[in-house]
């Protein structure tokens, strides 16, 4: 795959593979071909589950994803949320591993690995999540702002966005690591102000 490729840009397979979670994945298909900037209800627990996470929090479990592990799946921010697309059946593990790294650690005299993880949010059977539009085109109607608000960039995109039928995805061990790094890093405070988080870009080739 191109090192040129956009991880935010989704592409007509990774578009398919999102509409097939649904009930009626050609007329998801269809609303996307007429409006492209129209986000989606889905239903979780089949085609992926999704784990919300804060999105400081989320930036930093996908962080430690991309330069510590094994990359991520699809990954999109929504309404101040980041949302980490998993592989089906995480949602029901996960809890109960996090729930297990925090009681393992209660006889330490240090603070338990988890003790830093936020209420993770999980998404699975019998649940539906709202995923960004696979373009973040513009009505006609609508002309773009001169300067796009933070609001307006950061609201509801994808920061990977699927570019496959079949992409990776990340099981409930993976995600576990993730955030048990992502709490140690969360500890660690800096002087110098964060970069521009807009300006991340990961290497997609990386993801398995």
């Amino acid at each position: 795959m191109s090192s040129a490729w956009n991880a935010s840009d989704v592409t007509p397979d990774g578009a398919a593979w999102l509409a097939s979670a649904g009930t009626y994945p050609r007329s998801t298909l269809a609303l996307w071909e007429e409006r492209p900037d129209a986000p989606v209800v889905l239903p979780c627990g089949s085609v992926f589950d999704v784990v919300s996470a804060p999105a400081m929090f989320g930036r930093r479990m996908l962080d430690r994803l991309w330069d510590d592990g094994p990359g991520s799946g699809p990954v999109a921010q929504f309404r101040g949320r980041m949302l980490l697309f998993a592989a089906p059946g995480t949602a029901q593990r996960l809890p109960a591993l996090l729930e297990w790294e925090e009681w393992g650690g209660r006889d330490s005299r240090e603070a338990t690995r988890t003790d830093a993880v936020p209420p993770l949010l999980c998404h699975g059977t019998g649940d539906a999540v709202t995923v960004p539009a696979p373009s973040e085109s513009i009505s006609p109607a609508t002309p773009p702002p001169a300067v796009p608000t933070a609001h307006a960039r950061s609201a509801s995109r994808w920061l990977v966005a699927p570019d496959t039928r079949q992409p990776w995805l990340p099981g409930p061990e993976v995600l576990l690591w993730a955030a048990v790094r992502a709490a140690r890093s969360a500890v660690r405070i800096s002087i110098f102000p964060p970069a521009d988080q807009d300006a991340k870009v990961y290497d997609v080739s990386r993801r398995r």
